[in-house]
């Protein structure tokens, strides 16, 4: 019921900015249409430039946000945040995921905008520093795990690509609609590093203990999803001259379910 709440109201108040440039029918169904397509983190947009002609307007940048993290964080911590007590009674993993999460929004939002604030295909084509940030928002929010797009993906500086196919590879939480990594498979790694480096033979979180077998299974699958990503970039550059940052970017976004490319996958 709450999915089906939430995707109704977000169709409803994207309405509000879709009808009056399409009509009410046509804008209607672009409202449905990215109002699913955002929680499920899809990706996917009605519009042949996705929402690059909305990247200021203040209903898309807020609804579809709200909408694909939703999503994002899973079924398991939305349900956990609706019917316990705030932080106390929360499962490990919820907590696991609202840090991650949290840190992640930051860290994309902020370096978007530090790495592109002057780059007239991204944020330099904006007047002012409220209109920059907005799409910094937008951008460095729904890379990690949705897909769509309020600037220029192509005219990103080579650094802000890296960043992002880091995001996309980590990607969002265990039972959500997104793909990736997931966000508490990094957590546990950083967690069994750190432990590593304080010469401890237990990985502990909020005062609870990590078994040893989920430890090994994330160190598992880290080393299967680096072969696989490696083995893919190496391949196509193999098939394919051009330049590794298109075809890594490539890569990252398919293994992370993502969809954003550099403009490269004409090419393929």
């Amino acid at each position: 019921r709450i999915v089906i709440m939430a995707e109704v109201a977000g169709a409803m108040l994207l309405s509000l900015s879709f009808m009056p440039n399409h009509g009410l029918a046509a804008g209607l169904w672009h409202a449905i249409f990215h109002s699913v397509s955002a929680f499920n983190n899809a990706g996917f947009s009605t519009f042949s430039a996705g929402l690059t002609d909305y990247a200021l307007d203040p209903m898309v940048n807020t609804v579809v946000p709200a909408l694909f993290i939703a999503g994002g964080i899973g079924y398991v911590v939305i349900a956990d945040i609706w019917q316990k007590p705030v932080w106390r009674g929360w499962s490990l993993h919820t907590r696991m995921m609202m840090i991650g999460t949290a840190v992640l929004i930051v860290g994309g939002v902020a370096m978007t905008a530090f790495l592109e604030w002057n780059n007239p295909r991204t944020l330099g084509q904006f007047d002012n520093a409220g209109a920059r940030l907005t799409v910094a928002w937008f951008q460095g929010v729904t890379t990690r795990t949705a897909g769509f797009n309020s600037t220029d993906i192509g005219g990103l500086h080579d650094s802000t690509s890296l960043m992002y196919m880091i995001l996309m590879i980590i990607g969002a939480g265990p039972t959500s609609t997104a793909g990736g990594l997931k966000v508490t498979t990094i957590f546990v790694m950083l967690l069994a590093a750190v432990a590593f480096l304080r010469r401890r033979t237990e990985v502990t979180a909020f005062g609870r203990s990590i078994p040893l077998g989920d430890v090994l299974k994330v160190m598992a699958l880290m080393t299967i999803a680096s072969g696989v990503i490696l083995t893919a970039i190496f391949t196509l550059m193999i098939s394919h001259d051009g330049e590794f940052i298109d075809i890594a970017f490539e890569v990252s976004s398919a293994f992370g379910t993502t969809g954003l490319s550099r403009g490269y996958t004409a090419q393929l």
